[in-house]
């Protein structure tokens, strides 16, 4: 197991970490030491986002663009699987997840990260016994995880990808299609001080494994319809009530940004690429109807017809549904005009975060 994480304060325990200092590997000096801006911005930092589906990790040293990816990791984990019915996190996915960790904890020591911080979102905010896994988290790999508001994940989110808002535009509509929710926040399309501005936001309670555990997988094309809309239906009220708020502040128009694996593994799709290109995805505009169009038309194929589907593969094949769904319920309320597309996000917002208190974030990444 890693060396125990530390902070400047002493060792930090969980059920509510900020951020971890880590000692490289066993060598005793498990304090972070403030030095000389350059020597500082020569260390490594971590960002790891423990997500109701999956568990991602960034490592990254600061750089003339912002920051620079030494080393990631992504990992399906289904940590919230079966949790709508059972209210708690199951033994196989708790364990499947812890498995991950490990090998994130194992990464940030090889890569000597000395300033981290791991967040939980949904699933660990709505299980019983979420925080009970924190503490066997820290216990066995020694990673204290940030049980996070649905406020704090939208920040983040922001944060990470409003870099690709047009700043001559109208507001932004940042959405975040998750596993367990979705949040989405009206943004000021200018950043002051590089700090974008969150007008108004909202946390719905459906996520591409919230929603998809409300539907089976129907054999029938007249199935797999009807669930289809039921779905749609579930998304649509709480969309239409932010609508409602966005029209009272006397927001008419909005320029859309969504982040998240549904839209980029359909924009891929909707790109034809033959297999997933960040440097493709990542900042690219697609056509809002045509997006709406290929959201309905793969949510009614079924699992092997959409296991099939370049950038979609067996992995995503059952959980794209739902996010298509939700992706297609938020370009109907707001029609006409492009999506652009962030491969960025929440991890990217911890890592500007962590580098700006730290004296060494340089410019806009």
């Amino acid at each position: 197991m890693p060396a125990r994480t530390e902070t400047a304060r002493g060792p930090q325990r969980p059920p509510d970490p900020a951020s971890q200092r880590v000692p490289a590997g066993p060598s005793p000096h498990g304090h972070f030491q403030r030095g000389a801006a350059q020597h500082r911005r020569g260390r490594t930092y971590g960002a790891l986002d423990l997500g109701t589906n999956n568990c991602r990790l960034l490592i990254a040293r600061p750089s003339a663009d912002g920051f620079t990816v030494v080393d990631a990791y992504s990992r399906v984990v289904r940590l919230g699987e079966g949790l709508l019915e059972a209210g708690r996190l199951s033994d196989a996915a708790m364990d499947r997840t812890v498995a991950a960790l490990a090998a994130c904890a194992d990464k940030l020591a090889r890569r000597d990260v000395r300033l981290t911080r791991n967040v939980a979102t949904e699933a660990c905010r709505r299980a019983s016994n979420g925080r009970a896994f924190v503490e066997r988290v820290y216990k066995e790999t020694g990673i204290a995880l940030d049980i996070i508001s649905p406020a704090e994940e939208a920040r983040l989110a922001v944060l990470g990808c409003h870099v690709l808002i047009d700043t001559a535009g109208p507001p932004a509509l940042v959405f975040d299609i998750g596993g367990g929710s979705t949040e989405l926040m009206l943004v000021e399309p200018a950043a002051v001080d590089g700090t974008p501005a969150i007008l108004d936001w909202i946390s719905m309670p459906w996520g591409v494994v919230s929603l998809a555990e409300t539907e089976p997988q129907w054999p029938s094309a007249e199935g797999r319809l009807a669930a289809y809309e039921r779905m749609l239906a579930e998304v649509q009220p709480w969309l239409a009530r932010f609508a409602g708020r966005l029209a009272a502040r006397g927001v008419a128009d909005v320029q859309l940004l969504g982040t998240s694996g549904t839209i980029t593994t359909l924009a891929s799709v909707q790109l034809g690429l033959p297999g997933y290109d960040r440097r493709r995805v990542d900042g690219c505009a697609v056509v809002t109807g045509d997006l709406a169009d290929l959201c309905r038309s793969i949510g009614l194929r079924s699992v092997a017809e959409r296991a099939r589907i370049a950038c979609v593969g067996p992995d995503r094949a059952e959980l794209i549904v739902a996010g298509c769904a939700i992706l297609e319920a938020i370009l109907t309320q707001w029609p006409g005009g492009q999506v652009r597309v962030a491969d960025r996000g929440i991890r990217e917002g911890i890592l500007r975060t962590l580098m700006g208190r730290d004296g060494t974030w340089m410019a806009g990444a």
